[in-house]
């Protein structure tokens, strides 16, 4: 992308060091990533940001086809504790967001990212998105969006595993679509 060096600045500003900017192609979009959401998730139906409430997985396809450039965030954790881990990904979402409207401002009016996780931007989320308290900062997850996050990151060298144990380490990811 001939505009990386000028989005640089712009990525220096936020709390994001680690990531890697991809082409969208590489951004694996898998039918069965949508039946862990509808049958494992326990967001699924009381999210106003997750499936049902989410393009259908041709149409996140459709989606990710539409973009040349993309960012791919990787975010490491170990906290055990479920509040503060919904704390720590709130704090991050919000900060995902920022980020998405400084790319914005800067030219990029297509600008969208995916969270690195649920939104949990309230502390009750709302089932619908007519309902939603917080429409223009919530987004959606990858795997929202349909997204083999663990093949997408393996293709990039990252790490990401199942964990069986709260206290370990996370690998999370966000994606941020610009063009």
């Amino acid at each position: 992308m001939a505009d990386r060096p000028a989005l640089d600045p712009i990525l220096g500003r936020h709390p994001f060091h680690d990531y890697r900017w991809i082409d969208p192609a590489d951004i694996l979009v898998s039918q069965w990533v949508r039946m862990k959401c509808q049958f494992g998730c326990p967001h699924y139906g009381k999210a106003a940001s997750c499936p049902p409430n989410t393009p259908s997985v041709d149409e996140c396809r459709r989606f990710f086809g539409e973009y040349r450039h993309a960012l791919v965030f990787h975010f490491e954790k170990a906290e055990p504790e479920t509040q503060s881990r919904r704390a720590w990904s709130a704090r991050m979402n919000r900060d995902l967001v920022a980020l998405e409207r400084d790319v914005f401002l800067a030219g990029y009016p297509r600008a969208f990212v995916l969270f690195m996780d649920s939104c949990h931007l309230c502390a009750d989320c709302m089932p619908e998105r007519s309902e939603c308290k917080e429409p223009a900062l919530s987004r959606p997850s990858p795997e929202g969006m349909a997204v083999d996050v663990f093949a997408t990151a393996h293709r990039l060298g990252y790490p990401i595993e199942v964990l069986t144990d709260p206290s370990a380490v996370m690998n999370r990811y966000a994606f941020l679509m610009v063009d």
